[in-house]
């Protein structure tokens, strides 16, 4: 969740947990009777479980991703953003969010402030992008690093 603490206090899973996490993770839509079946345990322990794991926020949401090179945004980006003071950092995110080639954002320690990922068209396109990031005020320059393959994408296995 966004704006989430990192040190919440962790959430105790089971093997079970694990394994209902896992199928979902590799198959949002697995029925809960084929969960059922497969952990040992009735449908209804099994919504349950999962309705456990929501309220916990373990789990965040069951969503469809969407394969952006099917329709036609070939291009990843990853941009490094310095910020002209570290205060700034709300405002700019902020502002980000109306920016809906960016769909990552990270507030990051080292040599600058943010680091976000962009999904564009093409290089025209990117440079479009990163001209509409370039000139918010807060900004006080960029780096970019084009992504020339992605090989490993997944969810964290715990």
């Amino acid at each position: 969740m966004p704006g989430k603490n990192l040190q919440d206090s962790a959430y105790h899973l089971d093997a079970i947990d694990r394994e209902i996490i896992y199928m979902l993770v590799d198959n949002s839509k697995t029925s809960l009777a084929h969960i059922a079946t497969k952990v040992g345990i009735s449908t209804t322990a099994v919504h349950q479980r999962i309705k456990k794991l929501e309220n916990a926020e373990v789990i965040e949401s069951t969503i469809s991703i969407l394969n952006p090179r099917k329709i036609g945004y070939k291009v990843v980006a990853f941009v490094s953003v310095s910020l002209v003071q570290p205060s700034y950092y709300n405002e700019v995110i902020e502002l980000l969010q109306d920016v809906n080639e960016v769909v990552e954002a990270h507030y990051t320690t080292g040599n600058h402030s943010l680091f976000i990922k962009v999904i564009c068209r093409d290089n025209e396109h990117l440079l479009d992008v990163l001209t509409k990031i370039q000139h918010i005020k807060a900004i006080e320059k960029t780096e970019t690093f084009i992504s020339l393959d992605q090989k490993i994408l997944r969810q964290l296995k715990v």
